[in-house]
């Protein structure tokens, strides 16, 4: 009797054993997901642009923008190939670039004298020398392996189109928690075999909690804290002409995300839905200031502008 005893209490430290090894491995794999970098000034203030253009009619339904110089934008919408050159002196489009093909295009990138527009299916046109009237067009594939394409910017770095996609790893996917950033070599005229950035959002998450940063968060379920619901569904993306950090918008979440280039988060800004009804694009000039785009929704379409001052920006707002 004596020895049964002991078998059973052998028994049972074992368990005990055995579950605490298993706390003890996933703190430890949680801890790896925290993020070790701290929140930076990324020099605008997003609750006070400097400017706000309300852009015109043909412009609602703005999907991408890119910087031509330092009073040109070029615009695209989401519903035929046509490049609206706006002029921020004026207030008004001066130039179109009608290709005229229908379609679903997202994005826009500029690389010298050539334009790049992102259709939806990943297929890219390029506009050469779009400035003059004998511009000569022509498409290839991006060779991005996800539907509905959304953001394209131009990495000066490694002469890269950057592209990133609103598709999602399906929950069953390893990836489920992974979003990805592509590329599309310009010298080789080939994709890049691996995604050129890669973010985990249980790291975003955390970076979010560390930093008491505002974000969407889930319903509270009985007995747990609350946890962040940020969806991550990238709408456009652009480097930053100075800092060279990855900028990345998701109008879904209104937050904007900034990244190093080690893949690393360091800030999360949240946009205001009565300045941001809709942000879809993002573009930078030389100097630094940003300009954002919102589809025009029940109102019209905007562009919003925020001077770069290093030393000016403040904390992100903080979770009520």
């Amino acid at each position: 009797m004596v020895k049964k005893s002991w078998l059973f209490l052998l028994f049972f430290i074992c368990i005990f054993a055995s579950c605490d090894q298993l706390h003890e491995s996933k703190i430890s794999k949680d801890k790896s997901k925290i993020s070790k970098v701290a929140l930076i000034n990324i020099g605008y203030d997003l609750s006070k642009p400097d400017s706000v253009y309300i852009l015109p009619k043909k412009l609602k339904e703005i999907s991408g923008i890119t910087e031509l110089d330092s009073s040109r934008i070029a615009c695209i919408q989401d519903e035929r190939e046509i490049v609206f050159i706006y002029d921020l002196n004026s207030g008004r489009i001066i130039r179109r670039i009608d290709i005229g093909y229908k379609g679903d295009y997202e994005g826009i990138a500029r690389v010298d004298s050539t334009l790049y527009i992102l259709r939806s299916d990943g297929e890219v046109s390029e506009i050469k020398n779009f400035e003059t009237e004998n511009f000569v067009r022509s498409t290839f594939s991006s060779g991005i392996p996800w539907k509905d394409n959304e953001g394209i910017c131009y990495d000066p770095t490694n002469n890269y189109l950057l592209i990133t996609s609103k598709e999602t790893p399906r929950k069953s996917s390893e990836n489920r928690d992974k979003r990805f950033v592509y590329g599309f070599n310009l010298t080789s005229k080939k994709p890049v075999t691996e995604p050129v950035f890669t973010f985990d959002l249980s790291v975003i998450d955390s970076f979010a909690i560390e930093n008491n940063i505002a974000v969407p968060m889930k319903d509270k379920k009985k007995g747990k804290n609350r946890e962040p619901d940020i969806r991550f569904l990238v709408s456009d993306l652009a480097i930053h002409p100075i800092t060279g950090r990855l900028f990345l918008l998701s109008s879904a979440d209104k937050l904007l995300f900034v990244f190093n280039r080690k893949n690393e988060i360091e800030f999360i800004g949240s946009l205001n839905p009565d300045l941001f009804a809709q942000p879809e694009g993002i573009t930078f000039m030389k100097n630094g200031d940003m300009y954002i785009s919102n589809e025009g929704q029940k109102k019209s379409a905007t562009l919003v502008r925020f001077n770069y001052r290093p030393q000016a920006a403040n904390r992100p707002e903080s979770q009520p």
